[in-house]
């Protein structure tokens, strides 16, 4: 195996060791995936400010994110099934993150459940939570997450019906796979994956299977969510969700101004800027692009973050130059996850850190809590049009 230095590496490694169906459930979009693709290309464009002669010689990451200290402002999306990118995903990633000191977000539809991540970890996590058609299962979930003291609940709003996504639909992704001719034949190439499979009793959705009535599999993933997300879910949903959790509440998936308003109007202490990183409205803009407008429009009532498109630590300090308080990584840790594990989760975050502390340096910042549109070469980056 060569050197690793970049979150590319870790994506060409992932494709070797981790099945198709599961690779391509991380590494595609919806439709023509033109949004996916804008998420990524948009950030190329901006430019940052060079900067010489600076006293940079003690510089900080350190930050924090909805009161939570962090060692640089970012998190650990949440992503379903990276317990299929790796055998006991969720855990490694959450060990990993806690050794690191950033948030993990534990996905509803994850393969390890929030009882079997607490069991791992030794300080709260997040989770990220769906709204369902069955209430009382959301109810549970809370009293779940609260048990294991999760000290956020992310809401994800942007998916109450599933964008339409070619590969997941011709891989007929499930967890645990179904064992038909094709999948039998990929599977026997990744010889790591299978082994680790083995190995552990967590191949389906530990969350749900066995705490849903009347679901004891998940053989199609994508007619569950048909079936169980709530197409119904309204703002009056999340003004429930806040009086039921005390907690720290992030909404996710805001791409508009007006939206954003709701979601401080409601209570929420943080949105996320972000488009499911492409994979729901495909020809919706970057979430880069609109990021400035919603930092405009709430910033100065509650937390924004982002996510959708980080790949360095580049783009993480684009964000944080256009107003973002804190990013998410989903595809960058979960493509060192199928690499290498709960190592290649680390190396990740490993790899952002010290491309956010180079590139910050370069443009002669110490302090990542100073950093702001200063460092960007006025021109090529988005602005807020003051709406």
């Amino acid at each position: 195996m060569s050197i690793i230095t970049s979150i590319e590496d870790l994506r060409v490694l992932a494709k070797e060791r981790v099945p198709r169906m599961f690779y391509d459930y991380v590494d595609s979009g919806s439709w023509t995936e033109s949004t996916y693709r804008a998420n990524t290309t948009d950030f190329s464009g901006i430019q940052f400010r060079q900067r010489v002669a600076v006293n940079i010689a003690n510089r900080s990451l350190k930050s924090s994110m909805v009161g939570q200290a962090v060692t640089m402002p970012v998190a650990l999306a949440p992503t379903g099934l990276a317990g299929m990118q790796h055998a006991d995903g969720e855990i490694l990633a959450a060990r990993a993150a806690e050794r690191f000191g950033v948030p993990f977000t534990l996905s509803t539809v994850s393969i390890c459940s929030i009882e079997e991540v607490a069991a791992h970890t030794s300080k709260p996590f997040w989770f990220q939570l769906y709204i369902m058609r069955n209430r009382k299962f959301i109810v549970q979930l809370l009293e779940r997450a609260k048990a294991a003291h999760c000290a956020a609940l992310v809401l994800t709003l942007d998916l109450q019906i599933q964008g339409q996504r070619h590969k997941d639909l011709k891989n007929q992704l499930s967890a645990p796979p179904r064992l038909t001719a094709a999948n039998v034949c990929n599977m026997m190439t990744k010889p790591r994956w299978c082994m680790g499979m083995l190995r552990t009793k967590r191949r389906g959705f530990g969350n749900i299977i066995g705490h849903v009535d009347g679901i004891a599999d998940m053989s199609s993933f994508a007619a569950w969510v048909s079936d169980q997300f709530d197409p119904s879910l309204s703002w009056d949903d999340v003004k429930w969700l806040r009086r039921l959790w005390h907690g720290k509440l992030i909404l996710k998936g805001i791409m508009d101004v007006d939206d954003a308003r709701m979601a401080a109007d409601c209570g929420a202490d943080a949105v996320i800027v972000s488009n499911h990183g492409g994979r729901q409205l495909d020809g919706a803009p970057s979430a880069i692009t609109v990021l400035p407008d919603i930092v405009a429009s709430v910033g100065h009532r509650i937390e924004v973050h982002m996510d959708s498109g980080i790949r360095t630590g580049q783009d993480i300090l684009k964000a944080l130059a256009l107003g973002a308080k804190g990013v998410y990584v989903g595809r960058s840790y979960l493509y060192g996850l199928g690499a290498m594990g709960e190592k290649g989760v680390a190396k990740s975050l490993s790899i952002l850190r010290n491309e956010l502390d180079l590139t910050m340096a370069f443009c002669g910042v110490s302090d990542v809590k100073k950093v702001n549109q200063d460092l960007l070469m006025p021109g090529t980056f988005p602005v807020s049009r003051k709406l």
